[in-house]
């Protein structure tokens, strides 16, 4: 006689340990949002942005398919990824109260991490004469990119409205002011070394969004510090970039 043998595919039971999978998935992610509901505005500061990196970021699987003429090498993406996402776990919890107020914007573009102080946090109407509260904003950048070996640019922007004072003739000479007032408080106050340092101006040049409005004027004046994708080396003969303690090639 015949014996049947084992279905290979499992009892009838089997959809069960699916079933199971995904309420255990369920509860983790419900546990997590209540989690979230509770925690202080410091706190939470932190794990939105963290969760909005982590939706963002482009996938690494895959990458050794693509053309290899204009990626990156897998294991540099990896190890530069997590490099960047701890820099900006780290920058999220330790300015999450300006973050929140808006005293500091953060977001990255190909140059890499940059992080915006608007012109009334830093700066007073037609100076360069660095605040009391962007000296304090500037000193707590300045200590979470300081395990960094990143380049650092210090970069100046104004809206469109003409100047011209007895000090500055325009513009490009008030941004330039400011992006050299930030590096040389930088210079003297903390630990960061001056060669990671540059400084730009860009006048009106560089909007963030439109010069059509009075709100959006004062969003294009602001100081950009700018935490480059790379070492100084790599950055230091860029356009209308001034190296501290040194001139532009």
């Amino acid at each position: 006689m015949t014996r049947r043998s084992p279905n290979p595919r499992g009892g009838h039971d089997r959809w069960l340990l699916s079933y199971a999978d995904l309420v255990t998935l369920l509860l983790a992610l419900f546990t997590t949002l209540y989690a979230a509901s509770s925690l202080d505005a410091q706190k939470l500061g932190p794990l939105s942005f963290s969760l909005r990196e982590a939706f963002d970021a482009p996938p690494l699987i895959a990458k050794e398919h693509e053309d290899r003429g204009s990626i990156v090498p897998p294991v540099t993406i990896v190890a530069g990824d997590a490099r960047r996402s701890e820099l900006q776990a780290r920058l999220a919890r330790d300015l999450a109260d300006a973050l929140q107020l808006d005293r500091i914007t953060m977001h990255r573009d190909a140059r890499g991490l940059i992080l915006s102080l608007p012109e009334e946090a830093a700066f007073g109407t037609a100076s360069s004469d660095v605040s009391a509260e962007a000296r304090g904003l500037i000193t707590r950048i300045a200590a979470a990119v300081g395990t960094t070996d990143n380049a650092i640019r210090i970069e100046g922007h104004t809206d469109d409205v003409p100047i011209r004072t007895s000090r500055y003739a325009s513009n490009w000479e008030l941004s330039t002011a400011r992006a050299s007032a930030v590096v040389a408080f930088l210079v003297q106050e903390t630990q960061l070394a001056p060669e990671r340092l540059s400084a730009a101006g860009y006048g009106e040049f560089h909007p963030r969004v439109a010069n059509d409005t009075p709100e959006n004027r004062a969003r294009n004046r602001r100081i950009d510090i700018v935490i480059l994708e790379g070492t100084l080396p790599e950055h230091r003969v860029a356009s209308g970039v001034t190296p501290a303690g040194g001139e532009a090639r």
